[in-house]
């Protein structure tokens, strides 16, 4: 899971892929069936299988809902559904700018850490949560509730998942139709990204996309290598990712410092920073390897506003989308 500098640590997990099934068919694994419910209220049933081949069964679509990880609180929100309980409100309300809660969300504690407690004291029909969570956490939240948990990421398809997680979302809470119209808004998006870069001459460009942080002076610099959802999107735009390494098979994220960034050429250099610390400009300031870079000499670093959810849903990745384009084309 990614790691972040904030009091808790930043994960992002997506749902098993469901698909719509008679309810007389084989319930396959990794696919889910929605069933006109017997009960007098007719409301249909849902049953999914989650990423851990569990076989969740709702009564009806979900609506009072509890979001362990940022990028399902941001997917319910922009579905039109407001969650009940999301853990680290306050941290969400800095990094999640795209979808805001409302006054009425309470917070259920940290995502590695929730409260248990206060999960249960909101008497969810749903809790989406991510395999990052223990077992044993998982095993007290389904005694009074049904939990979905979904997979982090896939560096091997990385918006493939993504539009995977709002739609599963969607289908749990009886939202496909807005999923749809997201999906579509985020691909015209891609899409007006792609030809104004295009029109700017840029096709083709080569990018490196990171964040940082520092701890007691030391730099540690996270390159999203391809795979990573944001270089797939990035990609999508008709740039080019120049970071030569590998990252990990979930998230596609890497590993280097100061003198990793050396590999790159004279590449358009995106990053993302911490409201409280931008190592770029603070620690590597006078960092002579730092102001060795072709991309720092020609003036090409550019800093993405904050807020933008490296991790999230659609409504994220099209802030990110008009962010990369108003930063290199404008």
């Amino acid at each position: 899971m990614p790691a972040r500098r904030s009091k808790d640590t930043m994960k992002t997990h997506v749902p098993a892929l469901i698909a719509a099934a008679a309810a007389s068919a084989l319930l396959l694994s990794g696919c889910g069936t929605t069933e006109e419910a017997g009960a007098a209220a007719g409301a249909p049933a849902i049953t999914i299988v989650d990423d851990r081949g569990e076989r969740i069964e709702l009564a009806a679509p979900a609506e009072e809902v509890v979001a362990l990880e940022w990028n399902a609180a941001e997917n319910l929100v922009a579905l039109g559904v407001m969650p009940v309980g999301v853990a680290d409100v306050e941290g969400y309300g800095t990094w999640v700018k795209s979808e805001t809660l409302d006054g009425s969300v309470t917070d259920v504690g940290t995502r590695g850490e929730p409260s248990i407690d206060a999960i249960a004291g909101l008497a969810p029909d749903l809790v989406v949560t991510t395999s990052d969570l223990s077992e044993s956490a998982i095993s007290q939240i389904e005694e009074f509730a049904p939990v979905l948990v979904v997979r982090g990421a896939d560096a091997s398809n990385g918006i493939g998942q993504m539009e995977q997680n709002l739609e599963n979302i969607a289908i749990a809470t009886g939202r496909e139709t807005e999923a749809d119209e997201l999906i579509a808004g985020f691909e015209e998006t891609l899409a007006d990204g792609r030809a104004a870069l295009e029109a700017a001459g840029l096709a083709g460009t080569e990018f490196a996309m990171s964040d940082a942080w520092a701890t007691g002076g030391q730099v540690s610099i996270r390159p999203f290598a391809t795979g990573s959802l944001l270089s797939d999107v990035t990609e999508e735009l008709g740039l080019v990712n120049a970071w030569p390494g590998e990252g990990d098979a979930d998230y596609g994220l890497g590993s280097t410092d100061v003198e990793g960034l050396t590999a790159l050429g004279d590449v358009s250099f995106l990053y993302i920073a911490s409201v409280e610390q931008d190592p770029y400009t603070d620690e590597l300031a006078s960092n002579a390897v730092w102001q060795s870079l072709p991309f720092v000499q020609s003036g090409t670093v550019h800093r993405l506003p904050d807020g933008i959810w490296m991790f999230g849903g659609p409504s994220s990745m099209n802030d990110y989308i008009d962010a990369v384009v108003d930063t290199l084309a404008r």
